[in-house]
């Protein structure tokens, strides 16, 4: 699995435990690359991160994503997470992609 040096809040901030809940929960879907950002800094003052609420950048390429489409396969990502949103995530950007 690749993963980037951004991708890892500093240990011990709620990004970083955030960020580890986000990797543990998506492992089902047997990645074999996965990136997760946290991007909640670019959102400071937006009303969705009021109360500590995380934005993140997850980048996920999969086997299970071949075949369907960009909302399909989104599905299956958020239906992963759907007891974190929209505490304590707030917002998801993803990126999906079969394996080739």
């Amino acid at each position: 699995m690749s993963e980037s040096p951004l991708a890892c809040p500093s240990a011990g901030t709620p990004g970083a435990e955030r960020a580890a809940v986000l990797r543990e929960r998506l492992q089902i879907l047997s990645p074999e690359a996965l990136e997760i950002i946290d991007e909640s800094h670019l959102h400071a003052g937006h009303a969705g991160a009021e109360g500590g609420a995380s934005h993140f950048r997850v980048r996920i390429v999969a086997p299970c994503f071949a075949g369907l489409s960009r909302v399909a396969s989104h599905r299956l990502v958020y239906h992963q997470l759907q007891d974190l949103i929209p505490f304590p995530i707030h917002a998801l950007a993803l990126d999906t992609k079969a394996s080739e």
